[in-house]
């Protein structure tokens, strides 16, 4: 196999995936639910009960993920999806569409963060993974897209 194969079978991976998409959003999600709890309680019980089924969803998610890296690493097949979103559109049989549905809610969670200035709430710790998840979603896109570029130079 040429190496450059091995490369973008390597970003196709669902540890890949999962380390670089998947977790970060995971993050994103259980973090702006965590902000909505801290904004609501007590003032706003509804926003707090919103915070805590974002969170909820979080940790489903993050679960998922999990499983799908862990059974990738240990060439394991496994038909569950990245997210509830994707496995939800899974039994609807579109489940690219509702991970796209899902990639599109992830980005405007992050938005929400720093338009509400919610972000402002994050602990020391909770800002520290707000980075790491931003950092390894980030790169990771510049990282295949510069290989794309690369190989298509070449």
């Amino acid at each position: 196999m040429h190496p450059a194969d091995r490369i973008q079978k390597f970003f196709i991976r669902p540890f890949f995936l999962t380390l670089t998409i998947g977790i970060p959003f995971c993050i994103f999600k259980g973090l702006f639910g965590l902000a909505a709890i801290k904004a609501g309680t007590p003032s706003n019980p509804i926003i707090a009960g919103f915070g805590w089924i974002v969170v909820l969803w979080a940790a489903t998610d993050l679960t998922m993920n999990a499983i799908r890296a862990a059974s990738d690493l240990l060439h394991i097949p496994t038909r569950l999806e990245y997210c509830t979103l994707a496995e939800l559109g899974r039994f609807l049989h579109r489940p690219m569409l509702f991970l796209a549905v899902d990639t599109l809610i992830s980005f405007s969670i992050i938005c929400l963060m720093l338009w509400s200035g919610w972000i402002m709430q994050l602990t020391q710790t909770e800002a520290y993974l707000w980075y790491s998840a931003t950092t390894l979603n980030l790169i990771s896109i510049s990282l295949v897209s510069l290989y794309n570029e690369a190989k298509r130079a070449a």
